[in-house]
């Protein structure tokens, strides 16, 4: 993704997420409760800065730990999106995702990265 793949990028979307933690509790604490898909949905859908910084952050850092991982020899890419991809049209394709699948129980149980590397294989597959 443009803009996602430079490590100092997502250290400084984290400190921003945090340092607007105070300001994003307008929206609840609920709302940035990573334990499910469903909570990492609502935080990338809401309107407030802080939820979007956060949202970024989260999206950048999925990104990053896939791309390093998959990096590796044995270790196949599981989602291949084309150069130029901004985090943006990851967030929608996240979000596109969640409308999708949000009367499957189980995939709203997930864990947030996996939902977030199954939403981008669905939209950015490897061929």
């Amino acid at each position: 993704m443009r803009q996602s793949i430079r490590y100092p990028a997502i250290i400084g979307a984290l400190f921003a997420a945090q340092a607007f933690s105070p300001a994003a509790n307008a929206i609840g604490d609920a709302a940035f409760n990573y334990e499910t898909a469903k909570d990492l949905i609502e935080v990338c859908s809401s309107d407030s800065d802080g939820a979007a910084l956060a949202c970024r952050a989260f999206l950048e850092a999925t990104v990053q730990y896939h791309d390093a991982i998959s990096g590796r020899k044995r270790m196949k890419r599981l989602t291949c999106y084309p150069k130029g991809t901004t985090v943006e049209q990851a967030r929608e394709a996240f979000l596109a995702w969640g409308r999708q699948n949000a009367g499957d129980a189980t995939s709203m149980q997930e864990l947030p990265a996996v939902a977030v590397v199954r939403a981008l294989a669905g939209a950015y597959p490897c061929r």
